[in-house]
């Protein structure tokens, strides 16, 4: 399962797609303007979300 956590306070999450039960993956979508966005995706394309925020900072997930 992925687990997400922050890198300031170590709080950590566990995320799934509510579609298939994959855990999701790290990714990073390009802007119109050239600026990224970290999300997580659905390894089965269910799609992807903004990734999970704590302490103001995106979570990181290592799979």
């Amino acid at each position: 399962m992925a687990t997400y956590t922050c890198p300031t306070c170590g709080m950590s999450v566990n995320i799934t797609c509510a579609t298939c039960g994959s855990p999701l993956v790290d990714d990073t979508i390009t802007k119109d303007d050239g600026s990224t966005v970290d999300v997580s995706k659905c390894p089965e394309g269910h799609g992807k979300i903004k990734s999970p925020l704590c302490c103001g900072q995106d979570m990181t997930c290592a799979v």
